[in-house]
């Protein structure tokens, strides 16, 4: 356990900090689930509304420091090359 005041500070910060990444985390992953389980579905066109919601989701998270820029690029394209694949069907 944190002794001195600087200690207890941080772990204080640390603590808030975990809580709002977590937040932010959990929307991105539940965005990205309900998009999935739309094109689960097979329906193409509440899965290309629901698309732009989610790559703001990610595009937030990126701002926010919860994903890398790389990282959130390869999930936009793969979202997008799912749903393209659905039209294709």
């Amino acid at each position: 356990m944190a002794n001195h005041v600087s200690a207890l500070k941080r772990a204080a910060q640390t603590r808030k900090r975990t809580a709002v990444n977590r937040r932010n985390k959990g929307l991105l992953r539940a965005s990205l689930r309900s998009f999935r389980e739309v094109l689960a579905g097979g329906q193409r066109e509440p899965a290309e509304k629901q698309l732009p919601q989610a790559l703001s989701r990610i595009d937030k998270a990126v701002g926010k420091g919860v994903l890398h820029k790389n990282t959130a690029s390869r999930l936009k394209s793969r979202l997008q090359k799912r749903l393209n694949k659905t039209a294709a069907a």
